[in-house]
């Protein structure tokens, strides 16, 4: 039996169809994934992201440990609340999980890691803190709804009341607390918007008191759309343990500075700083009807073949879009395999959306963005 979340009979009351998400019993969509994405695109829409797994990190030797354990350099987290997005590497460069910590004070930090990768990044974090004198604590007893969209911050701030006026001054990528919830202005979707931790006994008040005000609830189908959208990697799909962050479009998230900081990988993906690797992650849209899918192969001018990673219909461009894995070399156009046939498509750099606004402009019939 999977695991349900507190807002599990909530979901059933709302008219979800519930699907078993890397042992979760989670909500697929509530009876329209289109409208639900374009909800968080035009409005504001919130979701049960409770499967997400919550670390709690503290002890003296914090920084040290972080600053061997990840790629990114939590020596930029210097003001309390400021959330660092990271990829945590095992030996060979490879990425075990992408997460976002949060600076709370000198021996307080806050993790949260993904839930397909939980036993794994769970299991890595703890034996990595052997050398180190910190505490590992996973917080099962919390829960987080994600509310994302143009509207999202003004329905949050209405319905906390005198409790908003802690998340007025949060910028993007800050966090902080309010009452008995701690509110991040991060997210997932290419939207503004907040995601908020909160005990898990008292988040049913929260997401009904959202929808009374006209929040959406929104499923794991629109929240992978939304997240394609924004041209945003998926943990296990666009990228794994066998792929390094220069193979994944994430080598603005390796902190090469100072180069006496000898954290997990660097050693492995250094030599290949300065080259391109063989491989790159990049956007592809498709010229013609059809729909991308993961596993599709792709045929470039260099004669060598990619891979779509992560493929779908875009709802807010109207047509087909997908993340691939090409030759470095490959640029401007290829070919996609669907159903035996082969179909032309463009080669761009994500995001596709952001903001609810394309970034894609077709110049001279060549789609670049």
């Amino acid at each position: 039996m999977p695991n349900k979340t507190a807002l599990y009979d909530t979901h059933l009351a709302m008219g979800a169809k519930m699907v078993d998400f890397h042992g979760w019993a989670l909500p697929i969509h509530y009876g329209s994934q289109l409208e639900e994405h374009h909800a968080v695109r035009r409005d504001a829409g919130m979701f049960d992201v409770s499967h997400m797994t919550i670390i709690d990190l503290h002890g003296g030797a914090l920084r040290p440990f972080l600053r061997h354990l990840l790629a990114n350099n939590v020596d930029r987290q210097k003001t309390a609340g400021k959330a660092l997005y990271s990829c945590m590497l095992n030996e060979q460069g490879g990425i075990i999980d992408d997460l976002i910590i949060y600076y709370i004070d000198e021996s307080r930090f806050r993790m949260v890691i993904n839930a397909a990768t939980r036993d794994r990044g769970l299991g890595w974090i703890r034996q990595q803190a052997q050398a180190f004198e910190v505490g590992i604590k996973a917080r099962d007893d919390l829960a987080m709804i994600a509310v994302q969209g143009p509207r999202a911050r003004a329905q949050v701030h209405k319905l906390l009341g005198v409790h908003a006026e802690h998340l007025t001054p949060l910028t993007p990528f800050t966090s902080t607390f309010a009452g008995d919830m701690f509110v991040a202005r991060t997210g997932y979707t290419g939207e503004d918007g907040y995601e908020i931790i909160l005990p898990a006994e008292n988040i049913t008040g929260i997401w009904t008191g959202l929808y009374q005000l006209g929040v959406k609830p929104i499923g794991l189908g629109a929240r992978d759309t939304l997240r394609l959208e924004a041209g945003l990697n998926l943990s296990g799909t666009d990228m794994d343990e066998t792929t390094s962050p220069l193979e994944s479009g994430l080598e603005w998230t390796i902190a090469w500075e100072p180069e006496d900081r000898a954290f997990i990988g660097r050693a492995a993906i250094t030599p290949h700083r300065h080259t391109p690797p063989a491989m790159k992650l990049v956007g592809l849209l498709l010229h013609e009807k059809g729909v991308l899918r993961n596993g599709q192969k792709v045929f470039t001018d260099t004669g060598k073949e990619g891979i779509i990673t992560s493929g779908g219909f875009s709802p807010t461009l109207g047509r087909a879009i997908a993340l691939a894995r090409v030759p470095s070399e490959a640029e401007m156009t290829c070919k996609v395999e669907i159903r035996g046939k082969r179909h032309s498509a463009s080669i761009v750099r994500p995001p596709f959306v952001r903001h609810g606004k394309s970034c894609i402009t077709e110049i001279n019939n060549d789609l670049t963005t």
